[in-house]
């Protein structure tokens, strides 16, 4: 099998900003002009509608209240740690017309997670939601920052401790267009774009704690355009294209996540699309939103797939304007698929593959009602794809292999770690750590992981983490994390664990404490890790962990021992499905 080719694009600018991309300027892959009448954002809760002025004046007066106030400027980094929220993309861009930097965190992150994200990126201000400002408050003492420093998105109720110590988003956005511009914005020379640093976005890499990835403004303006021209490569009349300018979208998906970010408000936005807001996930919430804002496209991940397969409640609701689901972030079951289809024969169902490294590489082929089962979709225009064995050699049609790409949208590397960087990023190519197929009409089929990462819900997990996190406990002499798998879920974490000296006495003189144990540690992780890394799968003791003869855990050992728990009963869930 030579290189897979994802097709032509037109011309990249990399003398710009995301916002002078998206707000400032027209592009030859943006199928209609800018419409100040058309709504960009609907806030899901209150029906509010937000259009292209309001959204520019919006970001426009936050940056000037931001270098008023707190001198952002060139390379400072700023952390938004919130929910989606009606301001989420001012914020990124006033940040960025500033020459700034973003890095946001993820809104169910303890003070221990934050702590690393923001002591990793030497953030300068955290704009934070009410809901998260106590763990950002014990954060920014953990690393110095001060509560001056800290901004809400939203308002605080007036009965919370320290209300009127914060200043608010809307507050800055009110102070920032009462003042005379107080910047220069920051303009970009030719190629600068392809360096100039928007994101500092955290993924989990192979081993240890995440990692911040350096993306520069040029890599998710490329994914724009590649995202875009793949769109327009639909010649079909509009009323039968997958993508149409105008369409409502459900924005469920995190902004924070490389999918909600990237695809869902850049992408989407830039081809026309209106997005309904949503702070926080309910499926029945989204049904009721479907039908109130007739939604017509629903990016998702596996686990809202899941329940639109299987909930009580779907028959209830109309949900005959959804025209396309779109499923990314992990892979999905061909019998999921089969069965959606079956439900909603009116509804085209697709699915994407895509990294933080590189954000969207791949998407349904437009002509296609529903997605070849298990597969991920063809490769977008703009990039190269090999698929290489385990000795280097480019694998046939049909053989597994790691995927290994090439992109205009790629990340220049990781923050502080030139290991990981000279690892994932090789000579122009980006090993992304996935073992896949590719059949002969260039389909790509996601069979495993490389790298030893779990998928949680969409979320990344790396192992390691969560080892590292066991053996600070002292009845822990050596631990291995592994998964099983659940169609909700995806990968839920499991702890093989070989109890200390100490633990393994008390459970010698009395056999309950090996339960007890067990629980503590279940309880520890949940204590100190989001809740996507908790261990929801369980404990289990054993004798050893198997290494080989260099140290390395032999993980595939206990994750089949682990399975095949799972399948003969021996293990139970920790965890149910969120409706």
């Amino acid at each position: 099998m030579a290189e897979i080719q994802g097709g032509p694009l037109p011309f990249i600018p990399d003398d710009v900003t995301v916002p002078q991309f998206l707000l400032d300027s027209q592009h030859p892959s943006r199928p209609v002009a800018i419409n100040a009448d058309v709504s960009w954002l609907i806030d899901d809760s209150t029906g509010r509608k937000m259009g292209y002025e309001e959204i520019c004046s919006r970001t426009n007066s936050l940056a000037n209240a931001l270098h008023l106030r707190w001198n952002i400027g060139e390379n400072d980094v700023v952390c938004i740690f919130s929910p989606n929220h009606m301001d989420y993309p001012a914020m990124i861009w006033a940040i960025h017309r500033l020459g700034a930097i973003v890095t946001a965190a993820n809104p169910a992150y303890t003070v221990e997670e934050l702590v690393h994200q923001l002591r990793i990126t030497s953030a300068k201000l955290i704009l934070v939601h009410s809901r998260n400002v106590d763990t950002a408050l014990a954060a920014a003492r953990a690393v110095g920052i001060s509560p001056q420093f800290i901004a809400l998105v939203d308002l605080l109720p007036a009965s919370a401790p320290g209300g009127a110590d914060f200043i608010t988003v809307p507050e800055l956005i009110k102070e920032g267009s009462s003042q005379p511009a107080s910047f220069a914005e920051r303009k970009l020379a030719p190629g600068e774009a392809r360096t100039k640093v928007a994101f500092l976005s955290f993924s989990s890499g192979t081993t240890g704690l995440p990692k911040a990835l350096i993306i520069p403004h040029y890599a998710l303006v490329a994914n724009i355009v590649q995202v875009a021209t793949f769109m327009n490569g639909d010649t079909r009349p509009m009323e039968s294209r997958r993508f149409r300018p105008g369409d409502v979208v459900y924005a469920a998906l995190p902004f924070y996540h490389v999918f909600g970010l990237a695809f869902v408000m850049h992408s989407l936005l830039f081809y026309g699309h209106t997005l309904v807001v949503v702070p926080k996930f309910n499926f029945v919430d989204m049904l009721k939103s479907i039908e109130r804002y007739r939604i017509n496209v629903l990016p998702t991940v596996p686990p809202m797939f899941v329940l639109l397969c299987k909930h009580p409640d779907v028959p209830k609701h109309d949900l005959s304007s959804v025209r396309y689901i779109h499923c990314g972030g992990a892979p999905l079951s061909g019998e999921l698929t089969t069965r959606l289809a079956q439900t909603f024969p009116h509804i085209g169902i697709g699915q994407g593959f895509g990294m933080t490294e590189a954000f969207a590489n791949t998407m349904t082929p437009l002509g296609q009602h529903v997605c070849t089962p298990g597969a991920a979709g063809v490769l977008i225009p703009g990039l190269t794809a090999r698929v290489l064995r385990a000795d280097g050699s480019v694998a046939a049609y049909g053989e597994p292999g790691q995927l290994v790409l090439r992109s205009s949208a790629m990340a220049l590397g990781y923050l502080g770690d030139e290991k990981a960087t000279k690892e994932t990023f090789v000579d122009g190519w980006l090993y992304s750590g996935d073992e896949v197929t590719v059949n002969e009409k260039g389909e790509l089929f996601v069979l495993d992981r490389v790298k030893e990462l779990l998928k949680v819900r969409g979320f990344q997990v790396a192992p390691a983490e969560i080892e590292g996190y066991l053996l600070q406990h002292a009845d822990v002499a050596d631990a291995c994390v592994v998964s099983i798998l659940d169609e909700y879920h995806g990968d839920l974490p499991l702890a093989f664990v070989v109890p200390s000296m100490s633990a393994q006495a008390r459970i010698k003189r009395d056999p309950a404490q090996a339960d007890a144990i067990k629980a503590e540690l279940v309880k520890h992780v949940a204590d100190g890790k989001a809740y996507y890394k908790q261990l929801a799968a369980g404990v289990v003791l054993t004798d050893a962990i198997p290494k080989n003869p260099s140290g390395k855990l032999l993980r595939r050992i206990l994750r089949d021992r682990a399975r095949g728990m799972w399948k003969n009963g021996e293990l139970s869930l920790g965890v149910k499905a969120k409706l």
